[in-house]
């Protein structure tokens, strides 16, 4: 077993910790992270206490964890998602409960809420990208939930092998997701996705074989929990990088705030350059895509290495403001959007002095809380150095608009933002498109 086990539960751990590094506030990828992660402890699970109840328990987890995934990817239009999502949420535990309770046939009761939220994918799945996922999705499904069953009701005689169909079904899985959010937020995947996994599958060789080879040496609970523990530190180290290398400055830099500043945006800047898309592609954009990538623009305005991976650092606007060799630097690109989206914001703002009113809503929402980056609903509130304007607004936001009032204010107001952009780029002389940008030597 552990020569099949160390390797499968390797590139699992791995791959969680991947998904959990592109962007670990997206619902899907840090759902179907869970999933990975609760097959690899499954997979440590079996090694040590092959049939086992408990290891038994941690490979069905992974499928309440996609039907989760599969919820998550559910369109933002859907008028239930919310509520759809809270039920998955509410389900889980009584799903859980039972898992523990029933015996090994009983415990392909998980089978129903993956069933479930596979086909809430289909129903919507002419208003998901890309259009191809929920097919996938349940043919990968169905894949699982057959060797789930194979595993828990027939003796297939070499239970290894159906473990290790489950993980790669996992893995697609994880593929599909970071396919989708890739999508999503218009960056590249397959660049940062093959780097990774060059790195992951040289960690597997140079630490995997040595833990493998201990453990067949020297079997023991002690010596193969310590062997896994040490492979897992290794693939989380890969799968998660850019964060390490981040931790690993605030910690040996901690004096020196200037030069940490400095090497976050170097590595902001390293981590970006394999997830943006190839320039000169943005006319091909369609308009609800570009909606969406200008809210997100906003929503990171105060990320530069995210605003680096935006498609919006190709707009026209963009590039009328560089000149020379800093119309290639991506940095500069970035910040250069920056600008472009604050004086999108300054345009909403209503002639006269700052008020309150309803026609200043849309101005308020955006320039206070996304350009300003305050907080009105913040429990500490600092407002050192704040001019007049800033306090009052920060006041009246916090006394007299509800969070949701003052998200939908955004949202709002990023649309006709975005509007304004996507008019100026489709009426922009399609010539720029084909611009060859010369350097000099």
């Amino acid at each position: 077993m552990p020569a099949v086990a160390v390797p499968v539960f390797a590139i699992s751990w791995w791959a969680a910790c991947y998904l959990i590094g592109r962007d670990p506030a997206r619902g899907p990828s840090a759902r179907a992270a869970a999933a990975l992660l609760a097959y690899a402890i499954g997979v440590l699970t079996w090694t040590l206490a092959p049939g086992s109840a408990t290891a038994e328990i941690l490979l069905c987890v992974p499928a309440l964890c996609w039907a989760g995934t599969a919820v998550a990817l559910l369109p933002k239009l859907v008028p239930e998602r919310r509520q759809i999502d809270l039920g998955w949420l509410i389900l889980t535990v009584p799903f859980l409960l039972m898992l523990v309770a029933l015996p090994s046939a009983g415990r392909l009761v998980v089978i129903a809420p993956l069933a479930g939220g596979v086909v809430l994918l289909w129903r919507f799945r002419d208003q998901v990208e890309p259009t191809i996922l929920p097919a996938a999705l349940a043919v990968v499904a169905a894949l699982y939930s057959a060797g789930l069953a194979a595993l828990l009701l027939v003796d297939v005689g070499a239970p290894e092998l159906v473990i290790v169909a489950l993980g790669v079904d996992l893995l697609t899985l994880g593929f599909l997701v970071a396919i989708a959010d890739a999508l999503d937020v218009g960056e590249r995947l397959r660049p940062d996705l093959i780097r990774s996994l060059a790195a992951a599958l040289l960690g597997v060789v140079a630490v995997g074989a040595p833990a493998t080879l201990t453990m067949l040496a020297a079997p023991g609970t002690t010596v193969t929990v310590l062997q896994f523990v040490l492979v897992a530190g290794v693939m989380t180290a890969i799968g998660l990088i850019g964060q390490l290398r981040w931790w690993l400055d605030a910690i040996a830099f901690r004096h020196d705030k200037r030069l940490r500043k400095d090497r976050a945006a170097l590595l902001a800047l390293t981590e970006a350059l394999p997830r943006r898309r190839s320039r000169h592609r943005l006319i091909d954009v369609r308009k609800p895509e570009f909606l969406r990538f200008t809210r997100q623009a906003l929503d990171n305005y105060g990320r530069l290495g995210r605003l680096m991976r935006s498609p919006l650092t190709s707009l026209p606007a963009v590039d009328r403001r560089l000149s020379g060799l800093t119309i290639e630097q991506p940095l500069a690109r970035a910040m250069e959007l920056r600008a472009v989206l604050q004086e999108g914001v300054d345009r909403l703002r209503p002639a006269g002095e700052f008020a309150t009113t309803d026609e200043w809503r849309h101005y308020n929402a955006l320039h206070f809380c996304v350009i300003l980056g305050l907080d009105p609903y913040a429990r500490k509130h600092r407002t050192d150095g704040l001019d007049r304007e800033s306090r009052r607004a920060l006041d009246w936001m916090r006394r007299y608009v509800p969070r949701g009032s003052l998200r939908r204010w955004q949202e709002e107001a990023s649309a006709i933002v975005a509007r304004r952009l996507w008019d100026e780029l489709t009426h922009t002389d399609p010539r720029w498109l084909t611009r060859v940008t010369t350097r000099s030597t």
